[in-house]
């Protein structure tokens, strides 16, 4: 005989109760067999009421003092069944005062999970019926690799949650575990919610003890010790989880395993005890998973403070996502079909919270190291939605090339020195008005040779070439869709249809040329021909050279905003272009010079002119003498001779009632 006390405030009740206590040891095959009435709802002392129920059927006999019991004064007895998934196993049977030991309660207690009272409801009143939690089974399994259909374990639909998640976030109850599963309930109706309610507050209550990892002595993960200190290490957020659950009348499993979370590197092996805990909930006939500790926020670097950054991602998280990096003790919590070995956690490429919350899908190759080949290693991502994409490798963008796809994104790496190499992806939506990108992916790269021949300007701006981004910029229909563009003779041209009132401005950059910021524009030429631009460009050398977009509405009197940028490539070094001619103000858009293209003319001769130019009265080209042009079929074509002069010069009359000549364009001649 014995007296179990439940009080926890004045209106808690004493329950006078007798306890008999077997041990019992836990073989597979007790283990089965318990598994298998569990499955069934049956067991010694249990009967199924027809309703799928079962209520216990003592046997008539007499109480402790002697009086004889009837089988029918206990029909209301309830029957909870709860036990570890390893280790011994203890039956605790409670009896109601004066009367015949009958199988009243009954809670296991062993290594894992402990099973307690829940509320009824609302209330603090009585005990509420759970069936015991039950190992993972065949309903409960997800498909793996992911089917790309969701991110939860289950249809959750968030918007629903908006109301029940504030309240949650402004309970604030901390005398007791069961208080303020009492005050979370209020709002909570299905076990959906009453799950949820505890996700919320646990998230944004609970911080992550760092002074406690550090030193275990000033340390408990005891749920009440974690109410109460507003701190603990994912042992303690997963304790708490569990019993307010338990309260809740919600299946709950703590479980642990090793995680890749902080301190991780990437193709590490992983030895020894579990390093890392967290939940299992039964909602809806099905287990699934969640990680409180990792939903809370986030530690530095330095593994120095702590900072409460809630994230959604590990709230129910589907199965074959969560296994990227939780791997727990035993396989069956995996919940997946087939199971991952270790070895295979070890070697899948870690993909972390930002990588699914941004609606990335996939990426390539799938394994955390990769190998170069000819100096040359690749990554690709695919994504729901037009994304933004940026990389470092060893810190620096500077040994890559990354281009911009429709759902996603491909890039290729150039290590330019052998050994390891630390690759970092990072994304961001297109639609994000903070200029901030998350890291999604990390790779280690290993170098045996190196592609000096790939070696980038480091004017090279990441993402390279045209997509969807320049698309929406207003850049359409560009001829040359590739990111590299190749030239043996040093001359290229670029076309696109412009969007409308766009104006734009480029420029030629590389590491080997002191081109002065005018000299990169004037290798440049810009052909208007009304929506469609060419830009002509004429390399100064041999090179690699970065070809840089900037764009402005014509209607805004702001600068230019950068777009996007081509590699143009030339190996042949013999190339040596000058530069188109200087223009000026008065030299209107869609003015066009058909010759002469270079800037620089040759001393003592004749040269030809050909000026598409349009509202024009008179045009001249000035050198040591005066020589006008004539108009014919929309051209103003003549001679120049460039004898006696250092500098050439076109000049127009705007309005033939005025004497005066603009100055539209420059050339320099060469010396002798």
């Amino acid at each position: 005989m014995g007296t179990m006390d439940f009080k926890t405030d004045p209106s808690a009740v004493t329950i006078n109760l007798l306890l008999i206590v077997h041990p019992e040891e836990t073989t597979s095959k007790q283990k089965g067999q318990r598994e298998r009435q569990t499955e069934g709802s049956r067991s010694a002392g249990l009967q199924d009421d027809g309703n799928g129920n079962s209520q216990s059927q003592p046997p008539q006999g007499r109480d402790v003092n002697g009086q004889r019991v009837s089988r029918e004064s206990c029909k209301q007895t309830q029957a909870i069944t709860s036990y570890s998934n390893e280790g011994t196993q203890v039956t605790v049977e409670i009896h109601p005062k004066d009367t015949t030991p009958q199988l009243f309660k009954k809670l296991s207690f062993g290594k894992g999970p402990r099973r307690l009272p829940s509320l009824r409801g609302q209330d603090n009143k009585g005990f509420q019926r759970t069936e015991a939690p039950r190992p993972p089974e065949g309903k409960d399994l997800h498909v793996y690799p992911w089917d790309k259909s969701s991110l939860k374990s289950m249809p959750v639909d968030l918007q629903q949650f908006e109301k029940l998640d504030a309240y949650a976030l402004k309970v604030n109850v901390k005398n007791s575990v069961e208080e303020l599963v009492k005050a979370l309930l209020k709002q909570a109706r299905t076990d959906l919610e009453k799950v949820r309610a505890i996700w919320m507050w646990i998230c944004h209550h609970i911080e992550y003890d760092i002074v406690g990892y550090h030193n275990k002595s000033q340390l408990s993960s005891k749920p009440i010790d974690v109410l109460q200190t507003g701190k603990s290490i994912c042992e303690g957020y997963a304790g708490l989880f569990e019993q307010m659950c338990s309260i809740a009348g919600i299946q709950c499993m703590k479980l642990s395993g090793y995680s890749k979370g902080y301190g991780y590197k990437m193709g590490q092996t992983f030895t020894g005890d579990s390093d890392h805990a967290w939940n299992a909930v039964y909602l809806d006939g099905r287990w699934h998973l969640l990680d409180s500790t990792w939903g809370s926020g986030a530690v530095d670097d330095s593994f120095t403070k702590f900072t409460f950054r809630y994230n959604e991602f590990y709230f129910l998280t589907h199965p074959a996502l969560f296994i990227n990096n939780h791997f727990p003790d035993n396989s069956n919590w995996q919940l997946l079909k087939p199971t991952l070995t270790l070895k295979d956690f070890e070697n899948n490429m870690l993909h972390n919270s930002n990588f699914y919350m941004l609606g990335l899908l996939t990426a390539h190759p799938e394994t955390a190291v990769i190998q170069t080949v000819n100096g040359k290693a690749s990554v690709s991502v695919d994504c729901h939605s037009a994304t933004l994409f940026t990389f470092k490798l060893k810190g620096t963008d500077e040994h890559g090339l990354m281009t911009l796809k429709k759902h996603g994104m491909k890039l290729d790496i150039y290590p330019q020195k052998t050994g390891s190499h630390k690759l970092q992806i990072f994304a961001k939506p297109s639609k994000a008005s903070e200029d901030v990108y998350n890291c999604v992916l990390e790779y280690v790269v290993e170098c045996k040779s190196v592609d000096k021949a790939m070696r980038f300007p480091k004017d090279l701006h990441q993402p390279v070439g045209p997509s969807w981004f320049t698309e929406r910029q207003g850049f359409l229909r560009p001829s040359h869709p590739d990111p590299i563009i190749h030239t043996n003779d040093g001359r290229c041209s670029v076309t696109f249809t412009l969007g409308k009132d766009i104006s734009i401005l480029a420029s030629l950059h590389s590491d080997n040329s002191s081109l002065t910021e005018d000299m990169r524009r004037r290798h440049i030429m810009q052909i208007h021909r009304g929506n469609q631009i060419e830009l002509k460009i004429h390399l100064p050398h041999a090179g690699n050279f970065v070809l840089k977009i900037y764009a402005k509405k014509k209607s805004d009197p702001g600068n230019y905003d950068y777009i996007f940028n081509y590699l143009i490539t030339c190996m042949n070094t013999e190339v040596k272009w000058p530069a188109f001619p200087q223009s000026y103000s008065k030299w209107v858009e869609d003015y066009e010079i058909l010759e002469p293209l270079s800037g620089l003319l040759p001393v003592n001769r004749n040269v030809q002119f050909k000026l598409k130019m349009h509202g024009i009265a008179k045009v001249l080209v000035q050198a040591e003498n005066t020589y006008p042009l004539t108009q014919s079929r929309g051209y103003w074509e003549g001679t120049c001779n460039t004898s006696g002069c250092r500098e050439v010069f076109v000049m127009v009359h705007e309005n033939a009632n005025h004497s005066f000549y603009s100055h539209v364009l420059k050339y320099e001649v060469e010396t002798q």
